[in-house]
């Protein structure tokens, strides 16, 4: 059961996409308005929205013809890095220019106690799916992250999943690990969508198959795939440390790493399309461009 965002030119409504394909709209307009009414007819979400769903008229649109918006409106989304072996060793490599011939930070992180997290982006820094992710220009090796994202109530419950896209710069990062926070947040350098998955609606969320694809000029240069029960460590555990002495946000999602990345030799470059699909969760589609170009389509 997945819950998607949309809009026309006078208002903002929440649906659901039914494991038939089926599309309804919700009489709530956003996702934790849906939950609070779940929890004050004492019932889950999925089970709340069941009820609503026996009396619905299905969308006669189809998905592709709404203009999706982010499943939820996260005021903040924080990022746990270096939890899959994959993204361990890239950033290893980052670090050491290649030369992996020494323990780093990032090998010390990967086996502590306490994970890696960070702030990522805010709602306005955010988008969703087919709108354009930006292109840092003081950056010349740049990726996207294909991530499994929590979106956590303001007690850190999980009340669902969805996908993220953590863009970042591989060698602003490697320069030096200070540097993190202009490797990570800019403008646009998120995005998350199209669908928020229901958490009671998974089985295991620790085998959930994932890819990652880019496109440019229409053909395949880039194409990763992995599984979440690569991750080592578990998403309570990760929300745990997130909630420690920290406030949250009714809303917040938190990104859990990324197993997917792009070979050492690859870098976005304008008007590449980035798709990541995960398994349940649907497909999150961006186009990279620079903020220059955007201003410039828009004055047109």
């Amino acid at each position: 059961m997945n819950i998607f965002r949309y809009r026309d030119a006078l208002h903002t409504y929440l649906g659901v996409v039914t494991d038939k394909g089926e599309l309804y709209r919700l009489p709530e307009s956003n996702l934790m308005d849906l939950v609070a009414a779940a929890r004050h007819n004492g019932s889950t979400t999925a089970a709340y929205v069941q009820s609503i769903l026996q009396q619905a008229t299905p969308i006669s649109s189809t998905i592709d013809e709404l203009q999706l918006l982010t499943p939820v409106d996260a005021p903040e989304v924080w990022a746990a890095g270096v939890t899959y072996q994959r993204s361990r060793e890239a950033r290893n490599y980052e670090a050491t220019e290649g030369k992996l011939d020494s323990l780093t930070f990032y090998d010390k992180v990967y086996d502590a106690d306490r994970p890696e997290l960070f702030m990522k982006s805010t709602a306005q820094r955010t988008v969703g799916p087919n709108e354009e992710v930006c292109l840092r220009t003081d950056s010349k090796w740049q990726v996207p992250e294909a991530e499994i994202g929590l979106v956590l109530d303001e007690s850190g419950a999980i009340i669902g999943y969805t996908i993220g896209n953590d863009m970042s710069c591989r060698d602003i990062e490697g320069e030096n690990p200070l540097y993190l926070p202009q490797a990570k947040i800019w403008r646009r350098s998120c995005a998350i969508g199209p669908f928020v998955r229901l958490a009671e609606t998974i089985d295991d969320p620790y085998s959930l198959s994932m890819a990652c694809r880019v496109y440019r000029d229409g053909q395949l240069v880039v194409e990763e795939q992995a599984n979440s029960k690569q991750l080592k460590r578990t998403f309570d555990e990760l929300v745990s440390y997130l909630k420690k002495d920290n406030v949250l946000f009714a809303g917040t999602v938190l990104l859990t790493g990324t197993c997917l990345v792009p070979p050492n030799d690859f870098t976005l470059q304008s008007g590449d399309r980035i798709e990541i699909e995960i398994e349940g969760l649907g497909t999150l589609v961006n186009v990279a461009v620079y903020e220059h170009e955007l201003a410039a389509e828009a004055l047109r």
